[in-house]
């Protein structure tokens, strides 16, 4: 979903060469085919990653494989060559426990498989990379290059007269294009600073804000949205109570903010391609 988005965001921004390779032209876990694919490039962005939550639960091996080892043979092959690596990771790496934005230099603490999995990737970026290496921590992604809570929960609309939705998780709804904007920034800023970032939309909400803010917008009646609690929707994952990031190095480096998250939702549902995609997803999904 990511990486169609950097993908377009990059083909008009980024002077050079643009190479896309998806998962079937490239397996992150299969280290020479990485090194192969990183040779004569200057920038790496990696959008790969296992992003099934509750999955990772019961495979965590599975998950780390792709969103530890293979991000470690990504950094190893970008420290042969001398590439940058940006690398987009998770606001799940923390405890979301708190109440205010959580700054970049707060310490981890994941507390599901998922999180641990996309941590392992995250040191191995810091450990192989420390002066090439961005770390680019999102949430609550949605776009109109794949399914998302976003899609599905719209998509409900036609099959359900009433949704229920958690109330009691706060994040930022991050639309992919402005991220991908983002990403494509820090590439092309030569001089900024290594380390972690944190690239979310403005403000916060929670799911059922987001659910009755994208029927709003729809032209639905948001009173179908219900709200519920996190007790209520039981998960084999646990989720961190707040995933609201603070953005403070972002703007040190000068890099550009992304709009508030319900700014961007209008724009991304006004979309043809998302309404298409609205329409294709009709596979049932749970809704946090």
């Amino acid at each position: 979903m990511l990486g169609a988005g950097v993908v377009q965001v990059a083909g008009r921004g980024w002077a050079g060469r643009v190479t896309a390779l998806d998962r079937a032209r490239l397996d992150i876990t299969d280290p020479r085919a990485v090194r192969a694919a990183v040779t004569g490039h200057d920038v790496v962005v990696n959008c790969a990653a296992w992003t099934d939550v509750d999955g990772a639960e019961r495979a965590e091996a599975a998950a780390t494989a792709v969103n530890g080892t293979g991000v470690r043979h990504l950094a190893l092959a970008c420290r042969r060559t001398g590439a940058r690596l940006l690398h987009v990771s998770s606001d799940y790496v923390l405890p979301g426990t708190g109440t205010e934005p959580c700054p970049e230099s707060a310490p981890t603490g994941p507390v599901n498989a998922y999180g641990r999995s996309k941590l392992a990737g995250e040191r191995a970026v810091a450990e192989l990379l420390p002066d090439t290496g961005y770390i680019v921590r999102t949430a609550w992604l949605y776009g109109e290059h794949g399914p998302n809570f976003v899609s599905t929960v719209l998509a409900l609309a036609a099959r359900r007269d009433t949704v229920d939705v958690v109330d009691d998780q706060y994040g930022q709804p991050t639309w992919t294009h402005d991220l991908a904007g983002l990403l494509v920034a820090l590439g092309r800023a030569g001089g900024a600073e290594p380390g972690v970032y944190h690239a979310t939309a403005a403000g916060r909400t929670t799911w059922y804000g987001l659910a009755r803010a994208a029927y709003e917008l729809s032209g639905l009646d948001p009173d179908r949205v219900r709200p519920t609690t996190s007790a209520a929707f039981a998960r084999p994952a646990r989720r961190p109570a707040s995933s609201v990031l603070g953005h403070a190095r972002r703007a040190a480096a000068g890099l550009p903010g992304l709009p508030h998250w319900r700014t961007s939702l209008a724009e991304a549902l006004r979309r043809p391609a998302f309404t298409a995609l609205v329409s294709r997803d009709t596979v049932p999904r749970p809704v946090p």
